[in-house]
């Protein structure tokens, strides 16, 4: 007997939701291929371009910079926990793509800046370098029997995006 789907169609509300969370993350999980291989996993900070493509502030001298710079395939996970519930209930969007290396524009580094003020300490340190991630596919778990795979289309990319101001 064959198993149901537990892929829902993608609808409105969850291309509404991925949406959201891309672009309201302020930090991300990175999934890097080490050079022997292996999987690893690192926090960076994660912001979005004018087009809506997740963007990465990264460290030449961190591994994770320098696995994603010998093999630009990486997945990224964005989306918080909660404080409250079991954790596996709140939504939280995977993304899988491929980096690449981008020029530290005053554009780019303006719109960073606002979201990530903080970070004024270090992005003009010479090893600091911003990442973009072309997304080649989305998997949203929306929460309980609420996942999705989505297109790049689904997650707005490409569109240009307007700032709501802090």
């Amino acid at each position: 007997m064959q198993q149901p789907n537990p892929i829902r169609p993608t609808d409105d509300e969850a291309r509404r939701l991925a949406q959201g969370l891309l672009h309201e993350a302020r930090f991300a999980a990175l999934a890097t291929l080490n050079g022997s291989g292996v999987p690893t996993l690192a926090r960076v900070a994660f912001g979005t371009d004018e087009q809506g493509r997740p963007l990465l502030l990264v460290s030449d001298i961190a591994a994770h910079t320098q696995a994603v710079l010998a093999n630009p395939a990486c997945a990224l996970l964005v989306g918080e926990p909660g404080d409250k519930g079991d954790p596996l209930t709140h939504p939280r969007l995977t993304l899988e793509g491929r980096a690449t290396t981008l020029d530290k524009t005053d554009t780019l580094r303006a719109r960073w800046l606002h979201d990530h003020p903080k970070s004024k300490l270090y992005i003009d340190f010479a090893d600091f370098r911003f990442l973009r991630i072309d997304v080649d596919r989305g998997f949203l778990n929306g929460g309980f029997g609420k996942a999705y795979d989505l297109t790049p289309g689904d997650l707005g990319l490409g569109s240009p995006r307007r700032r709501t101001q802090a």
